[in-house]
This record gives structure tokens, C-alpha cells and sequence, in this order.
């Protein structure tokens, strides 16, 4: 065969194999490694495997690997109702990196309800991006002869004894925006708490509770199964996950109220290397196959930058803590 230079045979062949050929692929996908020794990256969840927090988890641990230039790999921290996790993270060393996955209950909540959480997420964190938010979703049960949220407050009205809301938890963000409903719509409820969704959802589609607020992806599969009826959503605009369900402003209701799982660095962490976590998290959230896969786990993915993740946080509170605070809420 004739022989070729190599500038003739990286014209004529494949773009993919162009790069395979002249070793551009390795550094075109290898990145630097972010972290000293190549010293693996902790996400850390405050939950057990497998709930929806430590799936999103592993989502973003996957795809940062390939960015961090070192292993990334997820760290379940379970107990306290996700404080153990924030204590934790507040305490690594930089020589051990890791990130803190939270929802409000961790970052909100529990600082106002607890006289010592064991953080403060101000001063020992810092925000890098949000990841996701999810909706509410206001549920009855089967049995009960409504299908408008309009109907449903009626029909507590006209039966008191009836005005049961289950939760999956006390001191959760459902329960709080159930005091939320109540207030918007002046109607007394009363608070019944669970020890978690799926008994919950036992006693909602057995008829046990009337009524019940969580999260919408966790409801949305039996309302899609004819088990129960989910009337409203508390987003400011429809869930494309089920664009007939009417959010509660459509219903009648100015209320509308969201969660989100954020992820924040420790202050150990230099702030260089967080901002440079928030753009790596950033481009993951844009990326069409990271959104399929949450959009899966019925969840709606966010790219933020950790400026617009504080102000999300600073607006979140001014909505909440006033809730929370009235409610007298004690763990």
C-alpha cells in the first residue's frame, strides 16, 4: 500500500476515528483531577438506598465522575431525619472531599425547629447548585365523592369530622404545606402524620384517610392507576407529567409551594473548587439524557449557578419559615 502521512490520514477518515488515532479522545474526555491524589468525591444522602434523593445521587455522581478527573461515589448517611448527613459533611476534611445532597427538611426545617441542629446552613455551608424540584400533590381517596379541589374544600366544610389530612411524616414539608391549604382555603384540618409514604398510601387507597398531601411522584402512579384521585398540583404551572391535573392558583387557591434537592459544599471546601462543582453541575442538569432520567423518576430537573441557588434559598425561606414557626411545630 501506498504509504500516507499523517496528515492525509486524518483527513480522510472518520471524525471518530481521527481522534481515536491521534490520541485527542483521551484528552478531549479526560479531565484534570479536581482534587489532590485523585481523592475520591463524596455525595452524601441523609436517606437510605434507593428513595428518590439517593437515585438523584447517583444520576450526578455518574456523570461528575467523568469531570472530576477522580472516583465519585455516593455516601448514605441515614438518620436524624437527614441531620446526621449535614453534621457529617460540615466536619470533612478538605483532604476528603464531599457534597451534601439536601432537601429543606435538612436545610430548613430542622434548624427552626430543633434548639440544636448541629449546623448551620449559613455558616457551615455553601451553596453549589440546585439539581432538582418536585410538586405536591393534594390526594383523596377513592370512596370520596369528589373530583375539583373546589368540591373537596365544600365537602370539609360540610363535614368537619371528615377534615383528616395524612402526611408522610410530621415535621415534613408536606405537613407544613397541609397547614399552608388549610390557611389559603379557611378550612381546619387536622394533621394526621405517617411513618412514611407507603403507609400513607396503604390507608389513602383503603379509604382509611380521606385525604393527603405528598409528593407528587409519589402519588402520580396510583392516581394513574384509578386508586386515587390527585385534584391539584402545587406548582405555578402544570406538571408535564400529567398536564390534566390542574395546579391549586387554576383551582381557586393563590398557593403554590415547591421541594428541591440542592447540593452544598462544606466551608472546609476552598470556593475555587465549589464554583467550578456548580459549572461541571450545571452543564450535567442541561445534558438531554441526565433530564430523560429524571423526568423517569417523575422529578424536574434544575441548572443553577450557586449566586442564583442562594437566592433560591433566600426567597424559599421567606415563604416557609413564617409557616413553620406559626405552626409550633416540636419534634
Amino acid at each position: 500500500m501506498q504509504r500516507r502521512t499523517l496528515t492525509q490520514i486524518l483527513a480522510l477518515a472518520p471524525a471518530s476515528a481521527v481522534w481515536a488515532a491521534s490520541g485527542l479522545a483521551g484528552s478531549a474526555t479526560a479531565a484534570e483531577p479536581l482534587f489532590p491524589g485523585k481523592a475520591p468525591l463524596r455525595i452524601v444522602v441523609g436517606y437510605p438506598p434507593g428513595g428518590a434523593t439517593d437515585r438523584v445521587a447517583r444520576i450526578v455522581a455518574d456523570k461528575l465522575q467523568a469531570r472530576v478527573g477522580s472516583p465519585v461515589v455516593v455516601e448514605n448517611k441515614p438518620g436524624a431525619g437527614g441531620r446526621l448527613s449535614a453534621q457529617y459533611v460540615k466536619n470533612a476534611p478538605a483532604s476528603q472531599p464531599a457534597l451534601l445532597l439536601a432537601n429543606p427538611a435538612v436545610m430548613l426545617v430542622a434548624p427552626l425547629v430543633f434548639l440544636d441542629s448541629g449546623y448551620d446552613p449559613d455558616k457551615d455551608f455553601r451553596p453549589v447548585s440546585e439539581v432538582n424540584r418536585y410538586e405536591f400533590g393534594v390526594a383523596v381517596a377513592s370512596a370520596v365523592p369528589v373530583r375539583q379541589l373546589s368540591h373537596l374544600l365544600a365537602w370539609l366544610r360540610a363535614n368537619p369530622q371528615q377534615a383528616n389530612v395524612g402526611v408522610p411524616a410530621t415535621g415534613s414539608l408536606p405537613h407544613f404545606f397541609s397547614l399552608m391549604l388549610g390557611e389559603a382555603a379557611k378550612v381546619r384540618t387536622e394533621t394526621v402524620g405517617y411513618k412514611g409514604s407507603a403507609p400513607l398510601l396503604t390507608d389513602l387507597v383503603g379509604g382509611q384517610v380521606p385525604l393527603a398531601i405528598d409528593t407528587f411522584d409519589v402519588l402520580l402512579p396510583q392516581h394513574e392507576a384509578g386508586k386515587i384521585r390527585v385534584l391539584a398540583v402545587s406548582g405555578e404551572r402544570r406538571s408535564t407529567m400529567a398536564p390534566d391535573i390542574p395546579t391549586l392558583k387554576e383551582s381557586g387557591l393563590n398557593l403554590s409551594g415547591m421541594g428541591w434537592n440542592t447540593l452544598f459544599a462544606p466551608q472546609s471546601m476552598a470556593p475555587d473548587i465549589a464554583e467550578r462543582l456548580s459549572r461541571m453541575v450545571q452543564e450535567i442538569m442541561k445534558e438531554p439524557d441526565t433530564r430523560q432520567k429524571f423526568e423517569a423518576s417523575r422529578l424536574t430537573p434544575v441548572s443553577s449557578s450557586s449566586a442564583q441557588t442562594a437566592e433560591m434559598l433566600k426567597a424559599y425561606r421567606a415563604q416557609w419559615t413564617p409557616v413553620v414557626q406559626r405552626s409550633g411545630f416540636k419534634p
